[in-house]
């Protein structure tokens, strides 16, 4: 399957159908007529899960849209907006192997006519937590973009990684409070086979540094592997990060932190009683996200697990 290349919504062919045509034997159930997976390029397995996801949503006879567009409004000083990588070639190639049928790559102009724009969107209190911390400003600049490009491709359907987690929570939390007619559909993190999560910043290790940027998913793992109670599953997570910040090269950690997954506010034991994350009286059991990120070198990397306390994990 051949993707086609747009670089203005205007081009964007509208969708052929939702469903099948109801003169067919056995027609499914209306699906969505458009989805919308959107990246910034530099496309990998998992960004292909996505997009094999977002053509099982749509089925044979919808519209699946890969957005390539790297956001300069998410990138604070000194980040690396300008080495970031760009192969749009390669994507387009990738996007329509897995099942894309176009591929809009639009220009800064195209995304913000006339400049940076004056008004944006704010993440509110849980943009200022975690990576929100680091990286001030980065979700208001992620929801400006994404909702731009919601307004623009006009899916039914969005499919964004949980690698992300933050990011997809956000992402949620706008749709829901502003009204946008789409769904927002998490898909499951995808992993080299040494585990580490897969991103398009993992071009940038050396083997050396690659070799420590295992530990954050060595901490994820053995958090849930201890994951009894919240400062169980944390403390055993620590103690893996700690023991990478003396390798060569040294793993340096911005935070590892135990959260809930609907608001990114802490998770403790103590919450854990009576929280978000608490068993209900049902038995069922409660999520939490375990979050990580660190640098490795030049390179900044994040990761995170869904852990459940009160359950069958």
């Amino acid at each position: 399957m051949t993707a086609l290349l747009v670089h203005q919504a205007a081009d964007l062919p509208e969708p052929p159908g939702a469903h099948e045509p109801p003169e067919a034997p056995g027609a499914a159930p209306e699906r969505p007529a458009r989805a919308v997976v959107m990246t910034m390029g530099a496309l990998h397995e998992g960004h292909a899960a996505l997009v094999r996801a977002a053509r099982t949503e749509v089925g044979p006879y919808g519209q699946v849209v890969v957005t390539v567009f790297v956001n300069p409004l998410q990138f604070g000083p000194g980040e690396d907006l300008d080495r970031y990588p760009r192969t749009l070639d390669a994507d387009v190639l990738l996007a329509g192997k897995e099942g894309a049928d176009i591929v809009y790559a639009p220009s800064a102009d195209e995304v913000y006519p006339g400049g940076e724009p004056h008004v944006r969107i704010s993440a509110g209190p849980m943009g200022e937590r975690l990576e929100g911390a680091f990286r001030p400003g980065h979700f208001d600049g992620m929801l400006t973009v994404v909702a731009k490009l919601l307004h623009l491709t006009r899916p039914d359907v969005a499919l964004y990684g949980q690698k992300d987690a933050q990011q997809l929570a956000l992402i949620t939390r706008m749709v829901r409070d502003l009204n946008f007619p789409v769904r927002i559909l998490g898909v499951p993190t995808v992993r080299e086979p040494d585990g580490l999560a897969l991103s398009s910043r993992n071009v940038y290790l050396s083997a050396p540094e690659r070799r420590t940027a295992l530990a954050l998913s060595r901490a994820l793992f053995a958090a849930r592997a201890a994951a009894g109670t919240p400062r169980d599953a944390l403390a055993a997570a620590q103690s893996v990060l700690h023991d990478a910040g003396t390798l060569t090269p040294p793993l340096e950690l911005d935070y590892a932190a135990l959260v809930d997954p609907a608001d990114f506010t802490p998770v403790t034991d103590a919450t854990a009683e009576d929280g978000a994350a608490a068993p209900r009286k049902d038995g069922a059991a409660r999520e939490a996200v375990l979050a990580v990120a660190a640098k490795v070198g030049a390179t900044r990397l994040i990761d995170n697990i869904r852990l459940t306390f009160g359950g069958a994990r």
